[in-house]
């Protein structure tokens, strides 16, 4: 059975599953599923096409799966999912997909810190941190175990790779590859993200490969292209070596500078 607080109003099409929990003055839509255990607190407001997971947490005000802020969007169907066990913090606002693409994405164990904005058709893998005030445009993916510092602005269809750490306040407008550090004013590469990398239990000798593509990519000349090259001649064919490679050749806004 769930828990749902007298003032609040749940659409008799919206889907609860057992031991949820739905706060004061709460607005659940039609088409609207929550799987078991999922908290929705006070004043939180959940549109059709909303999927949570299991044991969720929805802060305060946030306001779930409202329609994309695009202009090309003439009110398809489609779908805001998020994984099992995320936190989303007070007044954060995620939008569904558009047809370009026909949902939204927030991964397992994700923690979406208040007031951070979500839009369109972004995809965000699991374990992910979004810290305060973060906002993207549309079509934003971000890798699994990435961690974005509060009030960064990312353009849209930037991808941010697994494991990367973005610096509060950064503008992002390129690509950022796994496993490194972004900050600065233009957003810069800093260095691999290794006490990350470390905490997470990567082996010293992976971390020290990954500090050698690096090195390639961003303290050579080489093109792109070139440092794929040399990279797979020099290093050891890791899965982390792999990551990196693929991310590259997916890239679409070219990868993010490296220091002046």
């Amino acid at each position: 059975m769930s828990n749902i607080h007298p003032t609040a109003i749940v659409h008799p099409k919206a889907e609860l599953g057992n031991d949820v929990v739905i706060g004061a003055y709460c607005l659940i839509g039609d088409d609207v599923i929550i799987d078991d255990g999922t908290i929705v607190e006070s004043h939180a407001v959940i549109e059709p096409g909303t999927r949570l997971g299991k044991r969720c947490k929805v802060g305060h005000h946030a306001v779930l799966g409202g329609d994309p802020q695009d202009l090309k969007f003439s009110g398809e169907k489609t779908t805001l999912e998020i994984g099992d066990e995320t936190v989303i913090r007070e007044f954060v606002t995620l939008n569904r997909g558009t047809e370009y693409h026909h949902r939204t994405v927030i991964g397992k164990n994700c923690f979406l810190m208040a007031y951070a904005h979500v839009a369109h058709d972004c995809i965000l893998g699991d374990h992910v941190i979004i810290a305060n005030a973060v906002n993207m445009g549309g079509h934003v993916e971000i890798g699994s175990h990435a961690i974005v510092g509060g009030l960064a602005a990312i353009h849209q269809f930037v991808k941010i790779g697994p494991y990367a750490f973005v610096g509060g306040g950064t503008r992002i407008r390129q690509d950022i590859p796994p496993y490194i550090r972004v900050s600065g004013e233009p957003a810069h590469f800093i260095g691999t993200n290794h006490i990350g990398l470390s905490r997470k239990g990567f082996s010293s000798d992976t971390i020290l490969e990954i500090k050698r593509a690096y090195r390639i990519i961003y303290r050579s000349k080489y093109t792109p292209k070139e440092a794929i090259e040399v990279i797979q001649k020099e290093l050891k064919p890791l899965e982390e070596i792999n990551t990196i490679i693929e991310f590259i050749k997916r890239s679409d806004r070219g990868l993010i500078r490296g220091k002046a």
